[in-house]
């Protein structure tokens, strides 16, 4: 039976924050496998606020989206048709499928997944990407110790809400910066955080004061502009700060919005290291293995915004990462599972 393919591919780099003439919405037939190739229906996209760095041109950590390609997405899916000898049809998997319906792929990057472990969703979230970039940046950069102070921006987020509850399990005391009152009840009640901090309506700087009396040990950030420049007058000595992201600052017309206290860094003898997934490739099964561990005890809480809308509806689902309405990790459905 013949298949059609819908896929949204980039029609122009945006300027500011996207809109729907940045997309192109196409309609194709659905290609066969060739030899060492599968065919997967996409189930589940993944939303990440990388996506809007990945849409503009020039150098990066990873090459620019081009115009009149399909956007690049994470996905989880299922194989339908396969010529690979490691992937049969029925079987679930993770990749880089892109915003788009089915995926023909030569396997590489390709991950089966199982269903009865885990919701697929968890597998873009705790289990996925997310869930990668918070135990390595953490560990590996932060370095926290039992005791200390760790602060994580985008507390509420994706990356942010498994890096809080990582701190926690290492016995750290944990300070999150969220907006608003929904957010951050949630980063203490669902996510355990000792403390929230209300961008929208609190002084940052006077609530760490109160909140981090010692200062910061480990600063995890996820959103840039005031908000780390605010962290940064409460480092305590030796501390670490894990550049992660920068969302306050992805959708700018104007120059990116500099640290104007990175002065502390040098009073504190501290670092400010940035951070990039892709660095740990060689050792995901190291991170996936802890993370599922820590899920199977119940340590770890994993939690998944799920819209519905399909492939259509990509360009708004994205701009609700920006708007800072997801809680969570932010998953666009594409089809039944």
């Amino acid at each position: 039976m013949s298949r059609t393919n819908h896929q949204l591919r980039l029609a122009a780099r945006p300027v500011g924050q996207p809109r729907s003439t940045d997309w192109e919405y196409v309609e194709e037939p659905v290609a066969e496998p060739g030899d060492g190739e599968l065919l997967v229906q996409v189930l589940y996209l993944s939303i990440d606020p990388a996506m809007r760095g990945w849409m503009n041109a020039g150098k990066s950590y990873i090459r620019p989206v081009e115009i009149g390609e399909v956007m690049r997405a994470g996905a989880v899916g299922r194989v339908v048709a396969s010529r690979h000898p490691d992937f049969a049809v029925g079987d679930h998997v993770s990749g880089t499928f892109g915003v788009q319906e089915y995926c023909v792929s030569d396997g590489r990057g390709v991950t089966t997944v199982d269903p009865a472990l885990a919701p697929l969703p968890v597998y873009l979230g705790t289990l996925g990407m997310t869930g990668i970039t918070a135990y390595f940046g953490l560990l590996d950069i932060g370095r926290p110790k039992p005791g200390q102070t760790i602060v994580v921006s985008g507390a509420a987020g994706a990356v942010g809400s498994v890096v809080g509850q990582i701190a926690k399990i290492l016995g750290c005391r944990v300070i999150g910066i969220a907006g608003g009152e929904r957010k951050c009840r949630s980063v203490v009640d669902e996510f355990g955080f000792d403390a929230a901090i209300d961008y929208q309506t609190e002084d940052v700087r006077k609530a760490l004061r109160r909140h981090a009396p010692d200062g910061v040990d480990v600063y995890f950030d996820n959103v840039g502009g005031d908000i780390l420049d605010a962290v940064l007058t409460r480092l305590a000595r030796g501390a670490r700060i894990v550049i992660c992201g920068a969302v306050s600052q992805y959708n700018n017309t104007e120059p990116v919005k500099g640290p104007s206290n990175y002065m502390s860094l040098l009073v504190n003898r501290a670092s400010m290291t940035g951070m990039v997934v892709f660095d740990y490739a060689d050792r995901y099964a190291e991170a996936t293995t802890k993370l599922a561990e820590w899920l199977a005890a119940g340590r770890l809480r994993s939690m998944e915004d799920v819209v519905s809308g399909g492939v259509a509806a990509f360009p708004e689902t994205l701009l609700r990462l920006f708007r800072g309405e997801n809680l969570g990790k932010l998953v666009l459905k594409v089809a039944d599972e």
